[in-house]
């Protein structure tokens, strides 16, 4: 049976679901068991499971990272809750140079199912202290997976397959996702850690999207639906292993493709994108592959600056528009910062 839940409630059902079934299954980090339970992601799990398997941590994030390595390989499934993907920075040592290596130079006599929860996007202000994500620094390192799921179906069920892998799992949430409500099943199967999938169906141009930006890709969709032009939502919520396949599929029947990061460009997951599509579609572009994503800058705090900071729906329609020889739609009426009103903090 399916119903509608948040983005937040999925992620939570997931983990209740998970404990329930493995008792080896525990969350943990900063904050996790506090009032506010990581923006209601957490809620309940102290209350149901106990202060063993559910459980705030000290600002120590390289120490409890560690901490997550030797549960693994002991037998147990920890979720480590980062509030903040900036401050895995503390932890690269141990995500780099242990975590991500241990099977391996284990020769595989070790697993090492490590759930890494990693939260990312915009908030009041947040400027650089709290804005990165750094899902192509994971992406590069052999031994991660990571996942960075847009909808609550595939929170739930990503979280799912995620704690149950034998190998670490980057996984990446961005905070303005929490309020959005879609169907989710009561009881739902692990959904693959390896696949891309067609958001929004198209013939004209493609959009390969990650996390937030794939609900700026379909409301691009959605305006230029109105005047004909199909555009075709891939979402890459899978980073590592990146599903080539998919993209190239449906940049071969549009022949156009836009990707929409939600990173920085530069030595990007974007830029990796690009490349695979250029190999994979070189005789069948129409145009040039355009990538969008933040301004090359550290974030600024106020809102008007944060605001050309962030990209949209407005450029993807632009550079759609652009690529098709269109003249530019007016966009006047349309709400492109919807969800910042919902947004609860605290970070």
């Amino acid at each position: 049976m399916s119903r509608n839940l948040s983005y937040r409630d999925a992620l939570n059902e997931a983990m209740a679901q998970e404990m329930r079934r493995d008792p080896g299954v525990f969350v943990y980090g900063i904050d996790v068991g506090d009032h506010k339970r990581i923006f209601n992601s957490t809620k309940g799990l102290v209350e149901e499971f106990g202060s063993s398997r559910c459980f705030s941590t000290p600002l120590a994030e390289d120490a409890m990272t560690g901490f997550a390595l030797g549960a693994a390989i002991n037998g147990m499934r920890p979720v480590h809750v980062h509030m903040r993907v900036d401050f895995l920075l503390l932890a690269m040592n141990q995500l780099v140079n242990m975590i991500a290596t241990h099977r391996y130079g284990s020769g595989g006599r070790f697993t090492v199912p490590i759930v890494i929860r990693a939260i990312t996007g915009r908030g009041w202000g947040q400027s650089f202290q709290h804005s990165k994500t750094l899902q192509s620094w994971f992406a590069h390192i052999p031994g991660l997976k990571v996942v960075m799921p847009a909808t609550p179906r595939d929170a739930k069920g990503m979280l799912i397959a995620a704690i149950r892998d034998d190998n670490p799992v980057i996984f990446i949430e961005h905070r303005w996702l929490y309020d959005v409500v879609g169907e989710v099943p009561e009881t739902q199967d692990p959904a693959p850690l390896d696949e891309a999938r067609v958001l929004h169906p198209g013939d004209d141009i493609t959009v390969v999207a990650t996390s937030w930006m794939n609900v700026e890709a379909v409301h691009a969709a959605q305006i230029l639906a109105k005047r004909g032009v199909g555009v075709e939502v891939i979402d890459c919520r899978s980073i590592a292993p990146f599903d080539r396949e998919t993209v190239i599929r449906s940049v071969q029947k549009t022949g156009h493709c836009i990707v929409a990061d939600n990173d920085w460009l530069h030595c990007g997951f974007s830029a990796e994108v690009a490349a695979q599509v250029y190999e994979g579609c070189f005789g069948k572009l129409k145009s040039s592959i355009d990538r969008i994503g933040f301004a090359a800058t550290p974030c600024p705090c106020t809102r008007p600056l944060e605001n050309e900071f962030y990209p949209n729906a407005i450029e993807i329609v632009r550079a759609a528009e652009a690529k098709l020889g269109l003249s530019e739609t007016d966009l006047s009426e349309e709400d492109f910062y919807s969800y910042e009103h919902k947004f609860k903090g605290p970070f």
